[in-house]
């Protein structure tokens, strides 16, 4: 499944070192770790890249070990990670995860951290010129006020050939010294939003795709994602839904970051809604069908056919392991 030719993308938000148990058991008890990265707008560039969509992803990390750990995985994946400020003075941002296929635990060590250092001035690092889509989520609206600051001026500049998509991404430890109100101001202020029914539930009090959109009528396009059930997209005074695939789940983390690079990915491609929600959900699986973040691939041989199946094929489909 590629969109190849759709225009460049650029992720904006912070992207950590990972670790997670490499043996079973309590955590705490836990000798043994697994050393990966994370982090919702690096998860999109990287799921986008394998999409066939030039993507490039644009952060602060620390001048540290973990710093290059990030860049190297990041890049590795063949997005662009050349306008990624390197920060003298603060660390790389870290957390550590438990992974289960009923939810994984966060704790996060990210307070001060250089990604949190990000102001205004990383606008001018983000090539507005050059591409035809910035995603944001509101992860960074937590770091800090200087990053709110940053998103609100990019959301309130005049935007030419390009959109902004915004993914709410509802992390309740970030904020619990800070307004989550300003959520619905800035996701009011994008092109696209995305948004887990449930999370939507939590912060802005319905899960509701139609009172969602009565919540948000600026942008063009309101994904709301409800699980197992499907997805739904509101466009154009129109809704659309599609079911979401039935899938063997390994870890539930990444998989929105994943539905989220294959919806754009459909519709900087110009697809109908119908794909644009299939593209979504076929992406979701490959990170649900594993442990880390990003999964493997899934072949052409399943996605192309299913992306253009008729409904009857597509409630039927499984993907296992």
């Amino acid at each position: 499944m590629r969109f190849d030719h759709v225009g460049g993308v650029v992720c904006l938000g912070e992207t950590m070192v990972m670790m997670v148990p490499a043996e079973p058991g309590p955590v705490h008890l836990v000798r043994t770790w697994h050393r990966a990265v994370g982090g919702a707008e690096s998860n999109v560039a990287v799921h986008l890249t394998r999409l066939g969509v030039r993507s490039s992803w644009v952060s602060a990390v620390g001048d540290d070990s973990f710093g290059l750990a990030v860049l190297d995985a990041v890049g590795g994946f063949g997005v662009d990670v050349s306008r990624v400020r390197i920060d003298p003075a603060r660390p790389t941002g870290l957390y550590v995860k438990e992974a289960s296929p009923h939810g994984s635990p966060v704790r996060y060590y990210r307070r001060g951290s250089a990604a949190s250092g990000m102001g205004l001035e990383m606008i001018d690092r983000l090539g507005l010129g050059e591409v035809g889509l910035v995603h944001l989520s509101g992860i960074t609206a937590a770091l800090s006020d200087s990053c709110l600051a940053m998103m609100r001026e990019l959301l309130r500049r005049p935007r030419h050939g390009f959109r902004i998509s915004f993914d709410l991404n509802w992390r309740p430890a970030l904020w619990t010294d800070r307004d989550p109100r300003v959520l619905r101001e800035l996701a009011d202020m994008a092109d696209v939003v995305l948004a887990g029914s449930d999370e939507a539930e939590l912060v802005w009090g319905t899960g509701d795709p139609a009172r969602l959109r009565q919540l948000l009528p600026g942008p063009a396009s309101l994904v709301v994602k409800q699980g197992a059930d499907g997805a739904t997209l509101l466009e154009g005074g129109a809704s659309y839904f599609e079911p979401a695939l039935e899938v063997e789940v390994v870890e539930p983390v990444g998989a929105g970051d994943a539905f989220a690079a294959g919806f754009l990915a459909a519709t900087l491609a110009g697809e109908s809604p119908s794909v644009r929600l299939r593209a979504g959900h076929l992406q979701a699986a490959t990170a649900l069908l594993t442990a880390e973040d990003v999964g493997d691939p899934l072949p052409d041989d399943v996605t192309v056919p299913l992306l253009h199946a008729d409904p009857q094929t597509w409630a039927s489909a499984r993907l296992e392991v």
